[in-house]
C-alpha cells in the first residue's frame, strides 16, 4: 500500500524538491503552503505524472483549526495518514530589538506552532493505526543560534525540542519522529544574500557550497525509509558544518 504523505511549506524549495521525490516513488500526496496557490497546482500537476494521487491545500498553517482542515482533507482523500513532514518555515534577518511583535508571532507561529498544531491533529490516527512517521524540517540554527536571526533560531530549538519529546512519547506506538537540521540550502530563504556573502559562508562549510533541495530530498527519503527505532534524532545536513 503507498504511503500517504502531508508536506507543508510545499512551495518552497525543500518542500517542492521533497514532493517531487516522493512522487516519484509512488507516495500519495498532500501539499500545503499558504502565499503561492499558482505553484503548488504547478506542482501538483508535475507530481501527478508520477503518482495516482496528489492534491493541494492553502491555508495559513499558523492557525489551529488551519491543522484540522488539513487532517480532515487528508482522511477524506486518503483514508489515512502515514507521514507528517513539518517543512513549514520563514525568517527575517535582523537585530534582535528591530523585531515587532507582529513579525515574532508570526515567526513563531510559522515555524513551531504549526508542527505542534499538525501533530496534535495527526497523532489521533497514527496512534490508532500503531504506526507512522514524523520529520521535522529543522535548521542547525537550532543548535547553535546565528547572530541576526535569533527568532528563527529560537524556533528551531523549540522544533529540535519538540521533536526529541514527541519521540519519547509515540515510541511506544511504533511511530518516529525525528528531525533534520539543515545547513546552507540553496532556497529562496538564502536569496536574502549577496554572492558575497554567500561565497563568504560557503568558505566556512567544509564541503565548500551550498546543498541543493533536490540533494535535501534526497537524504528526506532516506530517512523516511529507516527502520523506525531511528526517533528522536536530530540529524544534522550541513556539509560538515
Amino acid at each position: 500500500m503507498k504511503d500517504t504523505v502531508i508536506i507543508t511549506g510545499a512551495s518552497g524549495g525543500i518542500g517542492s524538491a521533497a514532493a517531487r521525490k516522493l512522487a516519484k516513488e509512488g507516495c500519495e500526496l498532500l501539499l500545503c503552503g499558504n502565499s503561492s496557490p499558482e505553484k503548488l497546482e504547478k506542482l501538483k500537476m508535475e507530481c501527478l505524472e508520477y503518482t495516482t494521487k496528489c492534491i493541494t491545500f492553502c491555508g495559513d498553517i499558523s492557525k489551529s483549526d488551519t491543522a484540522h482542515k488539513i487532517v480532515e482533507i487528508a482522511l477524506a482523500h486518503f483514508k489515512k495518514i502515514d507521514i507528517l513532514i513539518n517543512n513549514a518555515g520563514i525568517s527575517k534577518i535582523g537585530l534582535l530589538p528591530d523585531l515587532s511583535d507582529k513579525e515574532w508571532f508570526q515567526i513563531l507561529n510559522t515555524n513551531l506552532s504549526s508542527a505542534f498544531f499538525l501533530c496534535r491533529q495527526v497523532l489521533p490516527h497514527m496512534i490508532h493505526a500503531k504506526k507512522g512517521r514524523i520529520l521535522n524540517i529543522s535548521s542547525i540554527w537550532g543548535n547553535i543560534g546565528a547572530s541576526c536571526e535569533a527568532a528563527y533560531s529560537a524556533t528551531k530549538g523549540g522544533l529540535d525540542s519538540l521533536t526529541k519529546s514527541l519521540a519519547k512519547e509515540l515510541a511506544p506506538s511504533g511511530i518516529s519522529v525525528n528531525a533534520l537540521a539543515c545547513g546552507m540550502i540553496d532556497t529562496a530563504m538564502n536569496a536574502c544574500f549577496t554572492p558575497e556573502e554567500i561565497q563568504s559562508i560557503c568558505e566556512e562549510i567544509p564541503a565548500g557550497r551550498m546543498a541543493s533541495p533536490e540533494e535535501t530530498a534526497e537524504f528526506i527519503a532516506l530517512l523516511l525509509k529507516a527502520p523506525n527505532y531511528l526517533t528522536g534524532q536530530v540529524i544534522g545536513f550541513d556539509g560538515g558544518w
